[in-house]
């Protein structure tokens, strides 16, 4: 069965923010008895994320099978400390894509480790945007006055065990490519043979089967092999049969032409468009780049909406939430090309009633309550310094996709 496809059965929960998310993650990672697979961006080892990383240490040190799997450049290196901590617990951790000397001076490492999973015994998964990062610390940008902004959801149901199978899968490319380096050629083989294999959590996932729960739902992954254009496809189609309304909410906003098109087509068939995106300076190139496609969206009819009461990290959507095709996605993919073109993603999509209400309705609330509509005469207005700094990483932004060989 492919993975995007929509199920019944699922229990699925919506979580907003870090401090819930980790409470979530601790509380399945105290009742594990046989499996864990983490993977996560960046794994920051401060503030409330600290229970996240205690959590896992025990886990392994009871006997639970942990495997851990951070990005080289979220992440980069664990802290010594807590990499003797895990290493003496029995916790596996991998460290995906390490830099090198050189650095992303070399585009294939552009290509990054992004999405947001977790699965404990089989049973249950969490997938989303959070990364295991307190919520009132940026590594850039210090203490914050309030929360980011972010969502996750947990999983209960026959997703579980497709989200399982590609952590897996990930894991032993990791483990095969780790002794190719090492010219440990028979070691490789070794592991392609026999991976997966007589994993303990197989027996975990075979009891997960009686469950049974209202939602339908589906996985959404994205790579550079199998699954290069699989989540910008399901946007594209889901705001092209959108009937009454969309609203999205990405931190990192720069949509190609075709995303464009549907969003423009969308709003000229009379469907309420609304994007709930950064607005506070974060990084240059996602910062800036973004604003340059402003004016045909707002032209179109698009609203456009600046959150600005803390950093915005959420990559959600809603589609014709009061209708009779409800549609949502949380997972971990922006809306602009290293998401879409370079990065491993992941997102859940949902298509249950009460589900995609509840993100609308909290999604909608923060728009009112928290953002900046951006209007189309102050924007157009924007001083000259402004503009150009906006061209000027819109430029680089496309100057980086043809080093990559992408047109987007």
């Amino acid at each position: 069965m492919r993975h995007n496809a929509l199920r019944d059965g699922h229990r699925i929960r919506l979580i907003e923010g870090g401090q819930a998310y980790f409470e979530s993650l601790v509380m399945a990672l105290e009742q594990a008895h046989s499996q864990v697979l983490l993977e996560t961006y960046i794994f920051d080892f401060h503030g409330a994320a600290l229970i996240v990383a205690e959590a896992l240490e025990r886990a392994a040190l009871r006997g639970v099978r942990v495997w851990l799997v951070v990005d080289g450049v979220g992440t980069g290196q664990l802290p010594v400390e807590w990499q003797d901590r895990f290493d003496r617990a029995g916790l596996e951790w991998r460290v995906y894509s390490p830099l090198g000397a050189l650095g992303l001076l070399i585009p294939s490492r552009w290509r990054r480790l992004h999405r947001k999973l977790c699965v404990v015994d089989g049973r249950t998964a969490f997938c989303g945007g959070i990364n295991i990062l307190d919520d009132w610390y940026d590594p850039h940008h210090g203490r914050l006055t309030r929360p980011r902004l972010d969502f996750a959801v947990s999983v209960q149901g026959d997703l579980v065990q497709h989200i399982q199978e590609a952590m897996t899968q990930l894991w032993w490319r990791l483990q095969v490519g780790e002794k190719v380096r090492m010219r440990q050629i028979p070691q490789a083989i070794h592991f392609f043979r026999t991976a997966g294999m007589s994993l303990p959590w197989q027996r975990a996932t075979l009891e997960s089967e009686g469950l049974s729960g209202p939602s339908r739902a589906g996985l959404l992954l994205r790579d550079n092999l199998l699954h290069r254009a699989r989540i910008e496809r399901a946007y594209l189609k889901a705001i092209g049969s959108a009937r009454h309304e969309v609203v999205i909410a990405n931190a990192y906003f720069l949509p190609g032409r075709r995303l464009r098109q549907a969003l423009v087509h969308a709003a000229q068939r009379g469907v309420r468009v609304r994007l709930l995106l950064q607005g506070r300076y974060e990084y240059f190139m996602q910062y800036h780049a973004a604003r340059p496609v402003y004016g045909s969206l707002l032209d179109a009819g698009v609203e456009i909406f600046e959150y600005d009461a803390s950093f915005l990290h959420a990559k959600v959507a809603v589609v014709d939430p009061d209708n009779e095709r409800p549609w949502a996605t949380v997972g971990s993919s922006n809306l602009d090309p290293l998401s879409l073109l370079l990065a491993r993603e992941a997102n859940v999509v949902v298509a249950d009633r009460a589900f995609v209400q509840r993100l609308h309705q909290r999604l909608s609330q923060v728009i009112q309550t928290q953002s900046t509509p951006v209007v189309m005469d102050v924007h157009s207005q924007r001083r000259w310094h402004q503009r150009l700094r906006d061209r000027i990483a819109f430029g680089l932004m496309r100057l980086a996709l043809f080093l990559t060989g992408y047109r987007y």
